[in-house]
């Protein structure tokens, strides 16, 4: 275990020896110093949990905090092991293969992470829980929330791999259908209380599959979003969409995007 004291934050990481995903898991807790261990307290995960530094999230959650912009949470980084692999859809591999480990990364993170959280960090029961991840951890996130409506809360989805389809270009894709996250939903029942957060930037990629001049990943999330409103969820109650000028498919623009989700998902309310 490695402690780091801030100002109002408290880093703190821990090993965990997964059963189910057959390796060492690394995570960092960011702790609001100011949490108190006998009540209900938020829990946010992050994806790609390495990053966090370079994302600067104990800094910025020290100033939220100190700031009285957001209610005190504990952030949760999980360092990235096979990302191809684990960060994919759990009930549907991609037109590569891509994604079998997918179904064991969501039964650690219910049966394995959140109760070592909760022992860890002793933390009696958590108020809500929610899941953001950039790129694929992004997908992985919103693909655990909407499978597992009654854990999670909020989903939060930074330039999120939401082109991840059932077929190549090459061979016979439809975007309509072979859309795997869209056809999850598309597929799936409305639960009440669902929140979703999106980010994308104008220059997150060059890609545009169907030359319609908008390059892909704002043409996926913008797809998935209207998925959403046609399932029942509203803009804005339960959706959030940032699209970034000039924003990258990088730590730089997330990081500048990440104090708008903590905003949005855990401001405090003005009076």
């Amino acid at each position: 275990m490695q402690l780091i004291n801030r100002q109002l934050i408290t880093k703190q990481s821990y090993d965990i020896s997964s059963v189910h995903l057959q390796r060492i898991v690394r995570i960092d807790c960011f702790l609001p110093l100011s949490a108190d261990e006998h009540l209900p307290v938020d829990l946010l995960l992050i994806n790609d949990g390495q990053n966090m530094e370079d994302l600067a999230l104990a800094d910025m959650l020290d100033n939220l905090i100190g700031n009285k912009e957001i209610l005190s949470l504990l952030c949760v980084g999980i360092h990235a092991g096979e990302r191809i692999m684990e960060y994919g859809t759990a009930g549907t591999l991609d037109y590569l293969g891509r994604g079998y480990k997918a179904a064991s990364y969501a039964k650690f993170i219910l049966e394995e992470l959140i109760p070592f959280i909760k022992s860890a960090c002793n933390v009696t029961s958590f108020k809500q829980k929610s899941f953001a991840g950039f790129s694929l951890g992004g997908l992985s996130a919103l693909d655990i929330v909407w499978n597992h409506p009654h854990e999670f809360k909020i989903a939060g989805v930074f330039s999120g791999s939401l082109w991840w389809r059932i077929k190549g270009l090459e061979d016979g894709y439809h975007e309509e259908t072979d859309r795997i996250m869209h056809a999850q939903i598309r597929n799936g029942t409305y639960t009440p209380g669902l929140k979703f957060f999106f980010e994308t930037g104008t220059l997150d990629e060059t890609m545009d599959r169907n030359n319609n001049g908008i390059i892909d990943s704002i043409d996926d999330t913008v797809g998935l979003i209207n998925e959403l409103i046609a399932k029942g969820y509203k803009v804005p109650e339960d959706i959030c969409y940032v699209e970034l000028q000039d924003g990258k498919h990088n730590i730089a623009t997330w990081a500048k995007a990440m104090p708008e989700f903590l905003k949005w998902g855990w401001g405090r309310k003005q009076p």
